[in-house]
């Protein structure tokens, strides 16, 4: 009998010890799954400021061209940004156009006036920032050309205004 309470007691001396450590083992690893976890939710929260924010694009429709550009651009690959355009695609009758484009905005975590020198003679771009600030939606100005940028609207007058840029609109895009 002794001789089992022997063999009993070395396998508990063991025994303990070993799972002490598999408790301890796991509890690392646990601690260490959490953290991971905790910077993929930060990561993914990172992620999320940079996607799927509703942006109203506001533009001469002189310039719709450099709109189609900077929507293709967003959805390329290695595109640092991406938005979900709320600009109007179609044109509206005058007397609803102010009504729908307005709900529109409304529904925008904010707003890129692209500036040219087409946009001060714009009305209706001019009218969409000016219904974007009303709405307390963030805008911002962004030149569509490096040397021909024509004058800023007055409504933009206190406003960022950024160059073009895959950096600066990631930058814009995420602060918004």
């Amino acid at each position: 009998m002794s001789d089992n309470n022997n063999n009993n007691n070395k396998l508990k001396n063991i025994l303990i010890p070993v799972a002490v450590g598999i408790g301890v083992i796991a509890l690392i690893a646990k601690l260490f799954s959490k953290s991971k976890s905790r910077d993929s939710y930060n990561e993914k929260l990172e992620i999320e400021n940079l996607t799927d924010k509703r942006i109203f694009i506001s533009f001469s429709k002189k310039d719709e061209k450099y709109r189609d550009y900077l929507v293709e651009q967003a959805k390329r690959e290695n595109s640092p940004f991406d938005f979900i355009d709320m600009s109007v695609k179609r044109p509206w009758k005058e007397n609803e156009w102010k009504e729908k484009c307005r709900k529109k905005i409304k529904k925008c975590d904010g707003m890129i006036v692209l500036l040219s020198k087409n946009t001060w003679h714009s009305k209706g771009a001019r009218w969409e920032i000016k219904c974007a600030k009303e709405e307390n939606i963030d805008v911002v100005g962004m030149h569509i050309q490096k040397h021909n940028k024509g004058a800023i609207p007055k409504e933009l007058y206190g406003i960022r205004i950024i160059e073009w840029s895959w950096k600066n609109l990631e930058k814009t895009i995420k602060n918004i």
